[in-house]
């Protein structure tokens, strides 16, 4: 979408600063899923829930916010841009495992974790004894991240897919509708495949029941579910004062809709 000429300096660069917070919430949120990942399981109400995805929710609304206010191709790029940041997680996760560590004579007393039996790993591994807790983080992390950006990618490009296709489809009406419509298929797809693939393995290998993973599975969404409704009206309330803020005409509103069926 070409600029409007008669924007200011102060209005371009308000836009650039909204956004610029808003890709920074955005990243953050995946970012803290991937470190937190399955590292602990909390129970919330009826829902037992990794720990990391309780900031990825925030994503989803932030894709939202941005589709409404700078359309389909900032919040591609965006989501684009949180994909390679999935791959450096994931490429500095597999460097640092294949470096070697220093000598038991040089490891800080808290790098060896003693196990008093042997446990199995998200990765189908099992360990016993003496093991660096390195190796504990990169069994619970790097399979959740693999498991992130596979997810990652159906959901956040399904969201913002979603989001334009009510949107023409309403004709750019009912605001609710988009929101919580791409937001709760997108959710769908998210918490069916990363569950699958975090845990595929422990499945295959007879650790976790089938009955387990589909429990996870629904608790997963039911969380995402509730959460999408909840943000209902934040993201009114930021499309309501972001419009006035950014001074967003409503031709260029409508621009951002037409927009994305090229």
């Amino acid at each position: 979408m070409t600029p409007r000429p008669d924007l200011t300096d102060e209005i371009r660069e308000r836009r650039e600063r909204v956004f610029l917070v808003m890709a920074g919430i955005f990243l953050c949120a995946m970012t803290m899923l991937n470190i937190l990942g399955i590292t602990r399981f909390i129970q919330l109400g009826p829902m037992t829930l990794a720990l990391g995805v309780l900031p990825y929710p925030l994503t989803f609304l932030c894709t939202d916010l941005i589709s409404e206010l700078y359309g389909r191709s900032r919040a591609n790029f965006l989501v684009t841009v949180g994909l390679l940041l999935n791959g450096l997680i994931l490429g500095t996760l597999w460097v640092g495992n294949m470096i070697p560590s220093v000598g038991p004579e040089s490891q800080p007393p808290w790098q060896v974790l003693q196990l008093a039996e042997e446990i199995a790993l998200p990765n189908g591994q099992s360990v016993s004894g003496s093991v660096e807790l390195f190796t504990l983080l990169y069994a619970t992390t790097s399979g959740a991240v693999v498991a992130s950006m596979m997810a990652y990618i159906a959901a956040q490009y399904c969201d913002v897919f979603m989001f334009h296709f009510w949107k023409r489809l309403t004709d750019g009406k009912h605001l609710w509708l988009r929101n919580n419509g791409s937001t709760l298929v997108s959710q769908g797809v998210d918490s069916f495949m990363v569950i699958t693939v975090t845990f595929g393995a422990q499945f295959l290998a007879g650790a976790m029941s089938g009955g387990a993973l589909l429990v996870l599975m629904a608790h997963n969404y039911l969380f995402k579910f509730c959460v999408a409704l909840a943000d209902t009206l934040p993201f009114y309330a930021g499309v309501h004062y972001l419009k006035r803020y950014l001074q967003l005409t409503d031709e260029e509103m409508a621009a951002h809709g037409s927009a994305s069926q090229a």
